[in-house]
């Protein structure tokens, strides 16, 4: 197995700082899931030739960047971006179809069939994302764009093959894996590769041979899809011009995932990862993935790790370092229910910790480390003594210890840090106020912008309110600022409600085509409130174009 690109190597003391288009200073961006931003032109979902029309109007609004949630494959059945059948691979839903060469040889969107041109229509106008018929829509065509490849470029070597060609030999080290597994997948009808047949699940040597000439096809197809999303994925990058698209790294994928088959040493799928009890929850989160065995990671040199940071650096400039205390310290539940965590002391989490975090920062990239929960005090002076900002969320930064348990001033948050109003789990800003009591409120009128603002606690959520939260996170001392969309508006509706299983999960779209929002007089007067926010507060967008 290919051991992947190379990483550069950092500069400087602890983690920072790193030449690049976000390496140093103050920005700030909006956290928008991709799958919220369709157009006008997208299949009902947001699609990557969709990230430059929001580059527009970000640009307009003095943003730098947008972070993301994962981008990568998700699986069968499932709308979470967190549960992934790949760590390496862009899910395909994501392709923006009409740019497909193929697609628009055969006659584009006119040559539909008139029942797809009606499902399409009504994808459209779909207040969420249908994942199932968006899917189901996109792989139909997907086929028939391949076929026409394969007759057309493919047997001929016309450029557009060799440029192919030149994809599958440069991400080899990923894509031979991911195409077989997928194409394993579909053949055993979606089972998890441990009901597979015992040569396959185990990674025989010539039943896996066998099934690369068996399944040749198929596999080339799954390639392709990838081949596709790449090209698009960069043209996007250099069309989003000063706009940097920072992603998510999420601490581990599922079990029936490409990489599990593929590094079975490396991870215990009969174990389960989570977090222990804590004032959120009495009886912990079990996640249901698998645990790494750290010590079989640690003797084979990070490979998969140092493999999933080169491929984030590779589409992202900058990334959230998900469940960020876990890479210290696993909370792992053994199949009898008994939990510990692994490393089991605290030398050995320490010395995890900061190894993992080296390797990471080497890509060169921007990293966020999302610390939120029970986060103990060594990996917090951890964060600090490498200079990795940790995640302020406003609502959550009081001081607990004093009798008022005041909030905290985000002019006094340190520069290496990442004020936010809060996460894709977190209720909004308007939701939080609602349920907050007078005395919570009261507390939060003390904060300086509000407090100049005029804001009262025995008031509702309002514009006032909205843009005095807005204006406390830009005063704030933290060098990064993230904002969720919907608090930038003042919106009530959320990504996601943890432990809700539920089709909305994961669904929400933005009220209107992402192409539009330039010329809307709503987003119009939000992009100039934040302009001059961040020229007020110094978080002007001065990055440089993708080369």
């Amino acid at each position: 197995m290919p051991d992947g690109p190379a990483a550069s190597s950092v500069e400087g003391p602890g983690l920072s700082p790193v030449e690049g288009r976000f390496a140093t200073g103050r920005h700030a961006g909006a956290l928008i899931p991709l799958f919220s931003i369709p157009s006008s032109s997208s299949w009902g979902v947001g699609e990557i030739a969709d990230l430059p029309r929001l580059a527009r109007w970000l640009e307009m609004a003095g943003l730098g960047f947008v972070q993301l949630l994962p981008v990568n494959e998700m699986a069968e059945g499932q709308n979470s971006p967190y549960s992934a059948l790949t760590a390496m691979a862009i899910d395909p839903i994501f392709i923006s179809v009409n740019d497909l060469l193929e697609f628009q040889q055969a006659g584009g969107e006119p040559a539909l069939p008139s029942d797809e041109r009606a499902r399409l229509d009504g994808l459209r106008r779909a207040a969420s994302v249908d994942y199932a018929d968006v899917r189901a829509l996109k792989s139909r065509v997907f086929r028939e764009a391949f076929d026409m490849f394969i007759s057309r470029e493919w047997r001929d070597g016309s450029l557009r093959a060799t440029s192919f060609r030149a994809f599958i030999e440069r991400e080899g080290w990923w894509v031979d894996d991911y195409a077989l597994f997928r194409a394993l997948h579909d053949e055993n009808e979606k089972r998890p590769w441990l009901d597979w047949e015992p040569d396959l699940s185990r990674r025989s040597p010539a039943a896996l041979d066998d099934a690369r000439h068996r399944l040749e096809s198929h596999i080339l197809y799954y390639m392709w899809l990838q081949w596709v999303a790449d090209e698009q994925w960069q043209l996007a990058r250099r069309d989003c011009g000063r706009i940097g698209i920072f992603g998510d790294f999420p601490f581990v994928v599922g079990a029936d995932s490409a990489d599990v088959w593929a590094r079975q040493d490396e991870f215990r799928v009969e174990a389960s990862v989570g977090v222990p009890p804590d004032a959120f929850s009495e009886t912990g989160q079990d996640w249901g993935l698998p645990a790494y065995r750290w010590d079989v990671v640690a003797a084979g040199g990070d490979v998969w790790l140092r493999q999933r940071a080169a491929r984030c650096a590779e589409l992202f400039d900058g990334f959230r370092i998900d469940h960020l205390v876990g890479f210290y310290r696993t909370y792992m539940r053994e199949s009898d229910r008994t939990a510990h965590f692994e490393p089991p002391d605290e030398p050995s989490q320490l010395a995890q910790g900061e190894r993992l975090m080296a390797l990471f920062a080497e890509t060169g990239s921007r990293l966020i480390a999302e610390d939120l929960g029970t986060v103990p005090d060594f990996v917090r002076q951890s964060l600090a003594r490498l200079r990795l900002p940790g995640m302020k969320v406003l609502r959550w930064e009081r001081y607990w210890n004093s009798e008022r348990q005041e909030f905290r001033d985000p002019a006094h948050y340190p520069a290496d840090s990442v004020a936010t109003s809060g996460t894709h789990d977190t209720e909004t800003n308007a939701e939080w106020w609602e349920a907050a009591d007078t005395n919570e409120r009261r507390l939060a009128c003390e904060i300086p912008a509000l407090r100049d603002a005029g804001c009262r606690p025995d008031e509702p959520f309002s514009v006032k309110l909205r843009d005095a939260l807005l204006a406390a996170l830009y005063a704030s001392g933290s060098d990064l600022l993230i904002l969720p969309v919907q608090d930038i508006f003042g919106w009530r509706d959320r990504v996601n409600t943890p432990a809700l299983v539920s089709d909305e999960n994961w669904s929400w779209r933005l009220p209107f085509p992402v192409d539009t929002m330039p010329g809307l007089p709503e987003a119009q007067s939000r992009a100039e409130f934040l302009k001059q926010l961040a020229y007020i507060h110094q978080r002007v967008n001065r990055g440089i174009p993708y080369p």
